[in-house]
């Protein structure tokens, strides 16, 4: 099963869109949001997408966020995630306490370790668990980024906006 995953969206519509472009095209399954959305609107503009979100330090109207998620029929799963697909154990976190972070991939409960915050896209495996950052698909005047990652060869394909 494909996994879209995003991060950091601040707001940037057209990136948002062009995000939501992607993900429908490479049929992926759902799509991982990994916080800092800021406006209601940029939870809208996933609308047609299966979305399941935390939030991240930027996302400060909850409860605006969370009407737009059932606008939507998505998901909000306050700030941590965890579940299982194709007997792959994940944990979703923005990133915002970097202890935290570190605590989720030392504990080696999990396979895949999910995470934004830094802006930076990365994978890397740290023993068992594999850490996947998308990135951020506002990008900055810099590299916008989205990544998918396929849960039964566990490839990631990091896609620039």
């Amino acid at each position: 099963m494909k996994i879209g995953i995003i991060s950091d969206s601040h707001d940037h519509l057209e990136n948002i869109q062009k995000s939501v472009k992607i993900f429908k095209e490479k049929n992926v399954a759902y799509v991982l949001h990994l916080g800092d959305f800021i406006n209601p609107n940029s939870i809208r503009a996933f609308r047609g997408i299966n979305l399941i979100g935390v939030f991240g330090n930027n996302d400060g109207d909850k409860f605006r966020l969370m009407a737009a998620f059932h606008e939507i029929s998505g998901e909000i799963k306050g700030d941590f995630y965890e579940f299982e697909a194709d007997d792959l154990k994940f944990a979703c976190y923005h990133g915002t306490e970097p202890q935290i972070t570190d605590a989720l991939i030392a504990c080696q409960e999990y396979d895949v370790v999910l995470f934004g915050h830094t802006h930076q896209s990365m994978r890397r495996a740290e023993g068992k668990t594999l850490l996947l950052n998308p990135g951020t698909a506002h990008g900055f005047g810099e590299s916008a980024t989205i990544m998918i990652f396929d849960t039964v060869t566990q490839e990631t394909e990091l896609i620039e906006l």
